[in-house]
């Protein structure tokens, strides 16, 4: 078997309505209803569907937590756009920028934390000097 890339991801969250302004308000990610009612965030070519802690969605993982979550989103605007859009926002950044690495390469990184208390990790790969 050989995976081709991540279609989605659950987050469990306490309030789904705070989570889905958080993440099209702050990061920009778009709404998206399913199946009976269900919600998602979209971005790119995948999608977070949120669960209601305590009361997810069948099956899920064997204990669904909020909070338990540490994702690493690449951003297309430059770092700086960023943390001023963040800040705009009144959103901490827990650190950053850092310098850490991504799945392809160096990555420039800030955190924060969701409403959740999730971390999130808002990156730009960098050009490896020659």
């Amino acid at each position: 078997m050989q995976i081709s890339h991540l279609d989605h991801l659950v987050l469990t969250v306490q309030d789904i309505g705070r989570s889905v302004d958080f993440y099209t308000r702050v990061l920009g990610m778009q709404p998206v209803v399913f199946g009976e009612g269900r919600k998602a965030l979209a971005f790119g070519e995948q999608k977070i569907n949120l669960h209601q802690a305590g009361a997810e969605f069948e099956p899920h993982a064997h204990r669904p937590t909020p909070g338990s979550a540490d994702l690493c989103f690449i951003v297309a605007e430059p770092l700086e756009q960023v943390i001023a859009q963040l800040q705009a926002n009144g959103v901490e950044m827990l650190m950053g920028p850092v310098m850490r690495t991504g799945a392809q390469g160096p990555i420039r990184s800030v955190y924060l934390l969701d409403p959740d208390l999730n971390l999130i990790e808002l990156s730009n790969y960098v050009e490896m000097a020659e």
